[in-house]
């Protein structure tokens, strides 16, 4: 009952304000204003303000938000391991666009891609160590991407 009281005299207020306006040949602005005033009074005719006094004084309602708000932090904590543990959806598009391209460059690979695994023969002297300061074996150049690689998973 008191909030629709004072809905209405907001109402009423408000579309005082909006005479004033107009009679200063302010049509646009007093337009505005009224229309703003009229938003109380409908809320009052629809019901909706009765049914909002209702629930700001409901023991049920307000344990209803407190099971929202558990139900968002445990949202918010599934997010948060996911993408601890899987990373996020950019990184995981890169990591699925690398293996596309790397499928489509491992025909041409001339070292093993697993410890152990048959090493298959370098196409046209694709794994010849021309110009490299390190001399490193083709099988040693990726051992720490390979690392990094079964670390994650991939």
């Amino acid at each position: 009952m008191l909030a629709e009281t004072i809905c209405s005299a907001v109402s009423v207020a408000g579309l005082g304000i909006a005479a004033v306006t107009a009679y200063r040949k302010r049509f646009l602005s007093a337009a505005r204003v009224a229309a703003y005033a009229l938003v109380p009074i409908g809320l009052v005719m629809t019901g909706i303000v009765k049914w909002l006094a209702h629930t700001a004084f409901s023991p049920t309602a307000w344990a209803g938000f407190v099971v929202l708000g558990a139900a968002w932090l445990l949202f918010l904590a599934t997010r948060s391991v996911e993408r601890r543990k899987y990373g996020s959806r950019k990184e995981r598009r890169a990591a699925a666009r690398a293996a596309r391209e790397n499928e489509a460059t491992a025909p041409a690979a001339s070292g093993p891609a697993l410890p152990g695994a048959p090493a298959r023969p370098a196409p046209d002297g694709a794994g010849r160590n021309t110009g490299s300061s390190r001399g490193a074996k083709p099988d040693e150049d990726f051992s720490d991407i390979e690392a990094i690689l079964k670390k994650h998973g991939i």
